[in-house]
């Protein structure tokens, strides 16, 4: 009798216990508000389902989910990196002003790969090493990689790069199988982070920083290359979107990522992010993208003035935030 009662109960596998692997931040929720607005939108007759709106969405929820997704780790570490729109641009600039002088392709992306490693080796040495502030680092790196942008560009839209124009314009704008470059890109990176996250001793690494950074340290774990590696990964990841996006475009303007670093935060957000870190998935991030994408397309062809787009998404912001908290309240 005593063998049986200390035997462990093993629950069965239910449709909650599914859910909760998959979407572990409540992300179902978000997938049901995004399906019910397309719907409302679908037959409302104001041309949201249209091939060209589809097309928008889309391009502009890639621009935001490629950053939201390398900024989840981030914040799950407690950290925030606000330089990621400038960083895009600045590598974007890179790029083009290499291949506009006349080198390959490959040459230009080696030296906006390299400009990307170098700007989060130093973002990750002063907040890792020397115990700067996240928020200040990568706020004085907005401005100091826009800067730069716009010195070497002279302040110009560069749409010309030289011997391989149609091979980077392929790079970013072609498709692959019938799917446009960018959102595989999306996609492969998607799956790369929710892999690490979800799978790996360096993502379980992250969530304990994030969770208690003390303790962390405590039980072994490397914080500080980890938070460096987060901010490498980061700007990297960002430099690698500023190539898509400049094949993509098919040019490059000193405005490219302007203010990108608020609404990859939000998307996170919205994803179910927490900002104070130990909280976060790669698919929280993509569903934020796009939620907030809809959103604003949707008031646009609503006709509301494009001023009050920031108050909704804002308010979004607000909602989902309290919503997490209500919902990791115990009891």
């Amino acid at each position: 009798m005593d063998e049986a009662i200390s035997q462990p109960q093993v629950p069965l596998r239910t449709e909650q216990d599914w859910s909760a692997r998959l979407f572990p931040n409540n992300e179902w929720i978000l997938l049901i508000v995004i399906a019910v607005e397309c719907l409302l939108f679908a037959f409302s007759g104001n041309n949201f389902a249209t091939t060209g709106n589809a097309f928008e969405i889309t391009r502009l929820s890639v621009e935001i989910g490629l950053l939201a997704l390398i900024m989840t780790p981030i914040i799950i570490t407690g950290g925030i990196d606000l330089s990621v729109g400038s960083v895009l641009c600045l590598c974007s600039m890179v790029l083009a002003v290499t291949m506009h002088a006349g080198a390959s392709i490959y040459v230009g992306i080696l030296a906006s790969v390299a400009t990307a490693l170098v700007v989060g080796g130093f973002n990750g040495v002063l907040i890792a090493y020397l115990g700067f502030p996240p928020f200040v680092v990568t706020l004085g790196m907005l401005s100091i990689a826009r800067s730069l942008a716009m010195v070497l560009s002279n302040n110009t839209v560069v749409f010309e790069f030289g011997p391989d124009h149609q091979k980077l314009l392929a790079l970013g704008g072609g498709a692959t199988f019938g799917i446009a470059n960018p959102v595989l890109y999306m996609i492969v990176l998607a799956l790369i982070v929710g892999f690490m996250l979800r799978w790996t001793r360096y993502g379980r690494w992250i969530f304990a920083i994030g969770g208690n950074e003390k303790a962390a340290t405590l039980t072994g774990v490397p914080v500080r290359a980890i938070k460096m590696s987060v901010y490498m990964i980061s700007s990297l990841s960002a430099g690698i979107a500023g190539i898509v996006m400049t094949g993509w475009l098919g040019a490059v303007t000193t405005n490219l990522g302007t203010g990108m670093e608020l609404q990859v935060i939000a998307a996170a957000v919205i994803g179910g992010a927490n900002l104070a870190g130990g909280v976060g998935t790669a698919v929280g991030a993509l569903v934020g993208a796009a939620l907030i994408e809809i959103i604003r397309n949707s008031l646009g062809l609503l006709g509301i003035n494009a001023f009050w787009q920031g108050t909704f998404i804002g308010g979004f912001i607000l909602v989902a935030v309290a919503f997490d908290r209500i919902r990791r309240q115990p009891g």
